[in-house]
């Protein structure tokens, strides 16, 4: 249901009366340009068959309307085939809220406090697989940064190590000693929502993460993870819908997370960020390097949480649907799904060029899609646009590292989403083509 046409989507994700220096947001409900339920509901057929061409336009010009938001971004995100029916789409949400059932009944057998409304913020087992007995597990109020712990969300968790017994398997140790650290991170995050002020909420975020650490032994759970997750938690009301949601952003973002002895993931992305500024702008390049910033890590937290710092929570929404629009290729689905799994009739429907985001059907036009490195994401093209657009004033005034931060700090809360969008998308272009030339 439209609210004011005009008005901003902030009276959507509420912020506690206290919170008086959060951004506002940019981010306009427009008739005729942000994809209503209606528009929505009539790209559908009688069966259910989804023609997602209408809608990435109307996506990348207008953004999605709140009310309808969770369930066009499980289609932006893979989680389901455009042409699949309703009855279709029915089973698999069925079968996967069945998978994540079972996944969590297993983690609950290791670690009780899973899925029971409560988690922890203290380490209950030490790195050789001892339990220790009494954890401390509430945080103190912390009027420096806001946090507080809620103290149903913790009781009865010394109760809960008390039973435990030592652990001698690598990956279950590994997995339990994250368990606090990702409790610690969700009380941080997002707490300017009125939201996560339900334990409920605090705790499915938990569970939600506790699970996907246990499953993704190579990556586990790395700080930032729950700031992807948390927009998920609150547009799907269906945790294990959730889950899927976050485990389908996270197949695209999980190298970004992975770390070896010598690198972290988002290295690579690192890396590509600096190809791109020393073709797009030389000059610019060439002066952070002489401040000693070629590793480019001054934009490590950009990349990692997809600009969450960087925007109003609504507007990083916002920008995060407008890039998977972009991005978006008909065969997300059958890309994720197993290969057994791939039936000789979907690899036979039919799909035009317009069923393809605009950034990717640029992709495809340069030949980038059939190299063997896969094309790169729209992000790296983003904070490249935001360097560009900040170029003559780090030229002129970054005479060190910290001045270069500094800068870049200064664009938190102050860029425009679909702006950032459009800038990408021109220097995505310009990029492809000053790449081909020798």
């Amino acid at each position: 249901m439209w609210r004011d046409p005009g008005a901003p989507a902030d009276s959507f994700y509420e912020t506690r009366p206290e919170c008086t220096d959060v951004p506002k947001s940019k981010f306009r409900i427009k008739a005729g340009k942000t994809l209503s339920a209606r528009k929505w509901h009539d790209a559908f057929s009688p069966e259910g068959n989804l023609d997602i061409g209408k809608t990435l336009g109307r996506i990348h010009r207008g953004g999605i309307h709140p009310s309808i938001r969770g369930e066009v971004w499980e289609f932006l995100l893979g989680c389901y085939e455009p042409k699949s029916t309703f009855e279709e789409r029915d089973e698999i949400r069925q079968r996967r809220r069945e998978q994540y059932a079972t996944w969590k009944e297993e983690c609950r057998q290791l670690f009780p406090l899973v899925g029971s409304g409560r988690f922890i913020t203290a380490p209950v087992i030490t790195e050789d697989g001892t339990p220790i007995q009494d954890p401390l597990v509430l945080l103190e109020n912390n009027p420096d940064n806001g946090v507080i712990v809620p103290e149903e969300a913790t009781s009865g968790v010394s109760e809960a190590a008390k039973n435990l017994e030592r652990v001698t398997d690598k990956n279950v140790i590994q997995w339990m000693l994250t368990l606090h650290q990702i409790g610690l991170d969700v009380i941080r995050t997002d707490r300017t929502l009125v939201f996560y002020e339900k334990k409920e909420n605090l705790s499915k975020l938990w569970d939600i993460l506790a699970v996907y650490a246990r499953l993704d032994t190579d990556v586990g759970y790395c700080q930032g993870m729950s700031d992807l997750c948390s927009p998920m938690i609150m547009l799907l009301n269906d945790e294990a819908d959730a889950f899927w949601c976050f485990e389908r952003l996270m197949r695209r973002l999980r190298g970004n997370f992975r770390c070896t002895d010598s690198s972290v993931g988002v290295e690579t992305q690192l890396t590509n960020l600096a190809a791109i500024t020393q073709v797009i702008d030389p000059k610019l390049h060439e002066h952070i390097e002489q401040l000693g910033g070629g590793d480019y890590l001054f934009a490590f937290r950009m990349l990692m949480v997809l600009f969450r710092r960087e925007f109003s929570f609504c507007d990083s929404l916002y920008l995060w649907e407008m890039m998977w629009a972009l991005e978006y290729d008909p065969d997300l689905f059958w890309m994720y799904e197993e290969a057994d799994e791939k039936s000789e009739e979907s690899k036979g429907r039919l799909k035009s060029i317009r069923h393809y985001g605009k950034f990717e059907r640029e992709n495809m036009k340069s030949g980038a899609k059939t190299g063997e490195e896969p094309p790169l994401p729209i992000s790296v093209f983003l904070v490249a646009s935001v360097l560009k657009e900040k170029s003559a004033v780090l030229l002129q005034q970054a005479r060190g590292l910290d001045d270069v931060v500094k800068i870049l700090n200064d664009v938190n809360g102050n860029l425009d989403a679909k702006k950032a969008c459009m800038a990408a998308l021109k220097l995505h272009k310009k990029y492809l083509k000053k790449a081909k030339k020798p």
